[in-house]
């Protein structure tokens, strides 16, 4: 196979990564609370029953920015039942999963468990714009933000909370051009809401950061639609427009499914396109940047019957997917698109943190561990940090049924401020190799500090329960860099990082 290639210079340049790029979610849904990170009396359980096994590999993760309730769950949150003396908050139905929710996890155990993940964890926080409005809103930002003296703000303290939450970063209401969306709304509806609620928030604080509802995939009869009419109603009051997509292989179609990010990249292309017409329309000067506050690998066709199926228990076991290394490499590639729209995608949340469709897995009562999509967004986190630089490769290419041709390398760069430079590569070739070579230009890099890969002979091979290391990444000790010039050899169905200094 003919060479992949691309060329880096420092002179062209995507933008600066935001460090929220790496968020994720934590949404009242299977597991993800109940068992997950909060399990009073397992064996790692912290006087707060969170687990600290599970505290050790969100830290290794390095998630930021932490979404939470929800998802479909927070068109029927009230909030005032997760707050004050545990025994005395109520039992609910939670109409989005048909499970019964018991308050134990409440907003307080939340805010402690972002402290304890430590200061690059940070709140952002849903509010139920489908059954609830503009009141429940500021009552909400309120109780949690505002310092002393008003009711709200001393209920707070009496609950043991002197300190305010300090949440900056707020959704309006999730999904709400969804049918499935308890408290569903038009376009016009929820963009006249919205546009009260943020400016009720503001009037409180004016240096709150919004993200209104944008479509929940590209796939939506409405999109394009919604988000120019929530925007024409809310531009000047909010910051970000949100995004949510899932990938699955259909019908058996692989090869469609290890080009994903051909779909996410057009999204967001599309996006931006609408967010800037609007602005254009409205002779804005402002750009509304995107939260892509949704998106991982989610097997979806199995959800609605495992759904429909309960009869409102608390935390059973959903959306347990089991991620192979297959997926790990649609992943990895989904993480690349995000690096590079990094100058417009400044929020982005893997949906979810712990057991649904998540990087880490945990037994009741037994061990947590990493699923194989773990090692892609750790790395990144780790080594994505800086400036973006601009890559178009010249990649041999493969034919898929859902994207016609498409490229088989899929890959990002980015400099951080010390000078070193991390190329995160995909090869999406199911047989082959993919050789690989970058032309360094005015870049002053003379070493490989490492090239990692996730692969395996086998694609199907995952980790679990009883295998947990089965799949983890390799180090590939051929890659070299000689006179500006990098080469390696990807290995099929492969995802790379390759940092040089």
């Amino acid at each position: 196979m003919r060479p992949a290639r691309f060329t880096l210079d420092p002179a062209f340049t995507v933008g600066k990564v935001n460090p929220r790029l790496f968020g994720s979610f934590v949404e009242h849904l299977g597991r993800c609370v109940y068992t997950g990170i909060f399990e009073p009396g397992h064996p790692t359980a912290d006087d707060a029953g969170l687990r600290q096994d599970v505290l050790d590999l969100v830290r290794e993760l390095g998630v930021t920015a932490i979404r939470y309730p929800g998802g479909n769950f927070v068109s029927g949150y009230k909030w005032e039942d997760s707050v004050g003396p545990v025994d005395q908050r109520p039992r609910r139905l939670d109409l989005a999963w048909r499970t019964t929710e018991s308050n134990r996890f409440g907003l307080s155990e939340y805010i402690a468990f972002l402290k304890k993940v430590g200061p690059q964890a940070e709140p952002m926080m849903a509010v139920n714009l489908g059954t609830r409005g503009v009141a429940e809103a500021i009552e909400l930002q309120e109780y949690a933000n505002h310092p002393s003296g008003t009711e709200l703000s001393d209920r707070r303290i009496g609950h043991g909370d002197k300190d305010p939450f300090g949440i900056r970063l707020w959704c309006l209401g999730n999904e709400m051009d969804g049918p499935w969306q308890t408290g569903h709304k038009t376009a016009k509806e929820y963009g006249r809401l919205a546009a009260e609620t943020a400016r009720a928030m503001r009037q409180i604080d004016s240096s709150v950061e919004l993200v209104a509802c944008g479509s929940s995939g590209q796939a939506m009869e409405t999109f394009a639609e919604w988000e120019a009419t929530v925007l024409e109603e809310t531009y000047d009051l909010v910051d970000y427009i949100s995004l949510h997509a899932y990938y699955e292989p259909l019908d058996g179609d692989v090869d469609s499914f290890l080009a994903s990010a051909v779909d996410m990249e057009s999204f967001i292309d599309n996006v931006v396109a609408t967010c800037d017409h609007v602005g254009a329309r409205l002779k804005s000067k402002k750009k509304i940047n995107l939260s892509f506050d949704e998106w991982n690998v989610w097997y979806l066709s199995r959800t609605e019957a495992q759904v429909s199926a309960l009869d409102w228990p608390e935390a059973p076991r959903l959306l347990e997917d089991n991620y192979s290394v297959t997926d790990a490499v649609v992943f990895g590639s989904l993480l690349i698109a995000l690096l590079r729209h990094a100058d417009r995608v400044t929020v982005a949340c893997l949906a979810q943190l712990v057991n649904v469709i998540a990087p880490i897995m945990t037994e009741p009562g037994g061990p947590a561990w990493r699923q194989t999509t773990f090692f892609p967004f750790a790395q990144a986190s780790k080594h994505g940090r800086g400036e973006v630089l601009d890559v178009r490769v010249d990649s041999p290419t493969y034919e898929t049924k859902k994207y016609g041709e498409t490229d088989l390398l899929h890959a990002t760069a980015v400099r951080a401020d010390d000078g070193t430079v991390t190329v995160f590569a995909v090869n999406r070739s199911r047989t082959e190799a993919l050789p690989l070579e970058v032309a360094l230009g005015a870049l002053d890099l003379t070493q490989v500090i490492e090239h990692s890969a996730l692969a395996d002979t086998d694609p199907d091979a995952r980790n679990t329960l009883t295998d947990p290391e089965r799949v983890t990444p390799h180090g590939i000790d051929t890659t070299t860099l000689t006179n500006g010039h990098l080469t390696a050899v990807l290995e099929p169905l492969s995802w790379n990082m390759i940092r040089l200094a």
